[in-house]
């Protein structure tokens, strides 16, 4: 279930730490000139997933620093994930956090941008190839980036529930990569949460 962020810490500092498990995820985006209905630009590609427990994640797992790299283990984790081992550098490293929950877990935090023809062959490899599909990830899932009339599209899609600290990975890196106006990013998440609050409080 979804969590507080948890504390920020510097990779160095990460990786020093004994006794700690590590998992690595990334976002993965392209650019597009698609419209929705024709009309609505959809402007950017961002990848999550449908996780077997029925929450929104991000591609990734557990990996190993004493025997492999953070990025090099990231790509053996997309490989099972994605079918796709897709190359990952310490240039596309965003951040490393403590883990709120479970204890003495690190999460790090990758953001990568391809071309949208890279995303597409990502999405069917992840049907065709990957060894997790169906099991440990339902599927591939895109984020509507835009807000339509009747608060459908981003605000409904932050409504959600996400693993752990994703949700607010997303709305960092959605922010950080200037990928949704900072306004409409802001007035999504806050219909998201009143849409939280009112399922909630409905009783059927």
């Amino acid at each position: 279930m979804e969590e507080m962020e948890g504390q920020e810490i510097s990779r160095e500092e990460a990786l020093s730490r004994v006794g700690y498990k590590h998992a690595c995820h990334i976002l993965l985006y392209a650019d597009t000139r698609a419209k929705l209905f024709g009309k609505i630009p959809i402007k950017h590609i961002v990848l999550m997933q449908m996780r077997f427990d029925g929450l929104l994640g991000f591609p990734g797992g557990l990996v190993k620093p004493s025997e492999e790299s953070l990025e090099s283990g990231l790509s053996r984790e997309l490989q099972e994930e994605v079918g796709v081992a897709v190359p990952v550098t310490v240039d596309d490293y965003v951040s490393s956090r403590l883990a709120p929950s479970p204890p003495q877990l690190i999460t790090h935090f990758y953001t990568k941008k391809m071309t949208e023809p890279e995303l597409v062959e990502i999405e069917k490899a992840a049907v065709a190839n990957a060894v997790d599909h169906g099991l440990e990830v339902l599927g591939m899932v895109r984020v509507p980036l835009y807000t339509l009339r009747n608060g459908g599209g981003l605000p409904w899609f932050l409504s959600h529930s996400f693993i752990s600290n994703s949700r607010a990975q997303l709305l960092g890196a959605l922010q950080r990569l200037g990928l949704v106006p900072q306004g409409a990013l802001d007035e999504a998440a806050k219909q998201a949460e009143h849409m939280r609050h009112a399922r909630k409080a409905d009783p059927h």
